[in-house]
């Protein structure tokens, strides 16, 4: 089969509407089957996500989550409500708006591939769940943990390239140092937006697994 032909991502796009806050490590923790984890977060509210082969298969096979992929619309109305949710540990793909297209994307999708340069997050599509706003009411920024698994790109591009010797994963056709780092950088600035807009949110962004956390306090719910 032959490649597309990879066009240089311009990373620093994706980090435009961000300032790109520092992280520091988690220094409560806990430790479930091996995994540390920091010791507020509740087993059964974690939502693993990040770009392809950065390791959410194989942390939620560990962990005995579910097993099945969930895809998950931030541009869609109610996506918080969406029954995909209802199990968790889980893994999450997240679907994007983008400027310049028009339904929401995942990042290994042509369409974002396609585009030179690849295109920014369109934050002001991403769709917030209310605010609680009285004693029953569900508070829905406090219901999920968004784990976000970002480890060094070169690393996620040496799994990937050595799975896609073994042609087990679509995603892995079009594969570069580059496109790896800007998924990543993508994930880092949706990251940052969730934890910015009250979202519990944490990044596992060292090869080591260590979990962090955004050093700014996030938005008050």
């Amino acid at each position: 089969m032959l490649r597309r032909p990879v066009r240089p991502p311009a990373t620093d796009i994706f980090h435009a509407a961000m300032s790109d806050l520092p992280i520091q490590p988690i220094e409560s923790l806990r430790h479930f089957k091996g995994i540390a984890f920091p010791d507020d977060v509740r087993f059964r509210q974690l939502l693993v996500t990040g770009p392809p082969g950065v390791g959410k298969s194989t942390l939620i096979v560990e962990l005995g989550g579910w097993s099945e992929e969930g895809y998950l619309d931030l541009g869609r109305k109610h996506w918080w409500r969406s029954e995909i949710l209802a199990v968790r540990p889980r893994e999450i793909h997240l679907g994007l708006p983008f400027c310049g297209l028009q339904n929401a994307v995942s990042v290994f999708d042509a369409q974002f591939l396609d585009c030179d340069p690849l295109p920014a997050i369109d934050f002001a599509r991403i769709v917030l769940p209310p605010r609680k706003s009285h004693f029953f009411s569900v508070d829905w920024y406090q219901r999920y943990v968004f784990d976000f698994l970002l480890p060094p790109a070169e690393l996620v591009f040496a799994r990937r390239r050595e799975r896609a010797r073994q042609s087990s994963h679509p995603v892995d056709e079009q594969l570069s140092l580059a496109i790896c780092a800007a998924q990543l950088a993508t994930f880092r600035c949706i990251a940052e937006f969730l934890h910015r807009q009250g979202f519990q949110v944490y990044l596992r962004e060292g090869a080591d697994g260590r979990p962090c956390r955004f050093a700014m306090p996030p938005a008050k719910s």
